[in-house]
């Protein structure tokens, strides 16, 4: 049985738009079938992300809450 590779991008602290831009550095180099991690306390990416997964037609599988006040939102790349 094959795992599904995640990949964690830790944007805490980073300003709108940055935890958008780490996460799409991160897909750009991630492969098919990858699960993307963001942490983020940007209250923004949680709309922000969504729609760009929408947008490239990556899977948005959720947000998950995390330590503290930062969001774990999941990615899944097309």
């Amino acid at each position: 049985m094959e795992m599904t590779k995640k990949v964690l991008v830790d944007a805490r602290g980073a300003f709108c738009p940055g935890p958008l831009l780490e996460l799409m550095k991160a897909a750009k180099v991630a492969e098919s079938g990858t699960i993307l991690q963001l942490l983020t306390n940007e209250q923004g990416s949680r709309k922000d992300v969504p729609a760009w997964a929408k947008k490239m037609g990556h899977l948005f599988l959720g947000e998950e809450p995390d330590e503290g006040t930062a969001y774990r939102l999941l990615v899944q790349i097309k």
